[in-house]
């Protein structure tokens, strides 16, 4: 059984029936003009994962039907990068006849750039030995040697063997910048890297005659961070993974920006230190001095849940809120909040999952 058939023919349908449901969602509340940025039709995920089926000597991907759980087999997949689709057969078939690399092999994780780099991380229902190193470095090696640029990652209960590095390097064009991002394995990234660009761009546009500095809450690698920067004179910005703020201090610097500082903490903290609540150490191990910064604009991307009151109540201090939501309904549940005191001047729906009910969307609020 092959794995489920997108059709790009109906690509434009699916968008404008997603415009249609955004807007309903909306209907009561004062927003201009829907933007709606596409998706590529097909090879727009930058991520998969696939379960590994074993059948006597042969060895293949398969997914599983969200509705019944059957399980049927994957031997390409059109949803995901051209990257992806190009390694799958080169990998499965390297692994068959290799007992080392095979046994007990139950998923493959794959995780790919737009900028040609791409990490497998294959997973064991064992304990993986010096055997498997030396085996996975010569499937590393040969893969390498037909263009790929690949690295290879091991993972088994407490154990997880890297070859080389466990993150990827991605480049993403904003306009007329390129920016550099290191991606790490099972850290959150966006899954789709041309829609990415285009919120990046977005973003930019509507923050490009800003003054004073920008606040951002929950910022991840730095994703926004980064391509804001020169719209403003600092930004300073929290996450509370540790794994995304190292990655976001590793792109700072590899971009070469110096008015960013990354702050490991979640929103609501940082609510209870801008309120005088609490004091945190991090801040004077930090030399930040909150009461330094001028920011007229805040950007927020919560997770699914959207802002707790207490942070809604924060945000609406700020002159200008840009506010990328990856749930329509807590954004909206927000919007009765923020929408007492701002107004909606952008609007935008952003297809990060064609053929999927989920919505991405972006507002620009501005003080009343």
């Amino acid at each position: 059984m092959a794995a489920t058939p997108i059709n790009p023919a109906t690509y434009q349908a699916q968008l404008d029936e997603k415009a249609e449901r955004m807007q309903a969602l909306f209907a009561d509340v004062d927003t201009p003009e829907l933007e709606v940025f596409a998706s590529p039709a097909q090879h727009y995920r930058m991520r998969a994962e696939f379960r590994v089926w074993h059948e006597g000597e042969d060895l293949y991907y398969i997914m599983f039907n969200q509705e019944t759980r059957e399980k049927y087999r994957v031997d390409q997949f059109p949803q995901a990068s051209r990257l992806i689709n190009d390694l799958m057969p080169l990998l499965v078939d390297a692994m068959k006849p290799n007992r080392a690399l095979r046994h007990k092999l139950f998923q493959v994780d794959f995780l790919s750039t737009l900028s040609g780099e791409i990490l497998v991380s294959l997973l064991y229902h064992r304990q993986l030995n010096d055997e498997w190193v030396a085996e996975a470095k010569a499937l590393k090696q040969r893969l390498n040697d037909e263009g790929f640029n690949l690295n290879l990652i091991g993972r088994a209960r407490k154990q997880k063997i890297v070859l080389d590095q466990d993150y990827v390097i991605e480049k993403l064009t904003v306009h007329d910048q390129t920016l550099t991002y290191q991606q790490v394995e099972n850290s959150f990234t966006q899954p789709n890297g041309e829609v990415a660009q285009k919120m990046l761009a977005w973003a930019v546009d509507c923050t490009q005659d800003s003054e004073g500095d920008l606040l951002e809450l929950y910022c991840g690698n730095g994703n926004f961070s980064l391509a804001l920067a020169k719209n403003f004179d600092r930004v300073l910005a929290t996450e509370l993974a540790k794994p995304s703020v190292e990655s976001a201090q590793y792109n700072i610097a590899a971009n070469k920006i110096d008015n960013v500082q990354i702050i490991r903490m979640s929103a609501e903290e940082f609510t209870q230190a801008m309120e005088g609540q609490r004091e945190f150490r991090r801040l004077k191990d930090n030399n930040i001095d909150l009461s330094s910064y001028n920011c007229n604009t805040i950007f927020v991307d919560p997770p699914r849940s959207g802002m707790d009151e207490d942070t809604c109540r924060m945000v609406q201090g700020y002159e200008r809120i840009v506010y990328i939501s990856c749930n329509p309904d807590t954004l909206k549940a927000n919007l009765e909040i923020l929408g007492h005191t701002h107004r909606i001047t952008r609007f935008a729906l952003f297809d990060q999952f064609p053929y999927t009910h989920h919505m991405e969307a972006g507002v620009m609020l501005e003080r009343k």
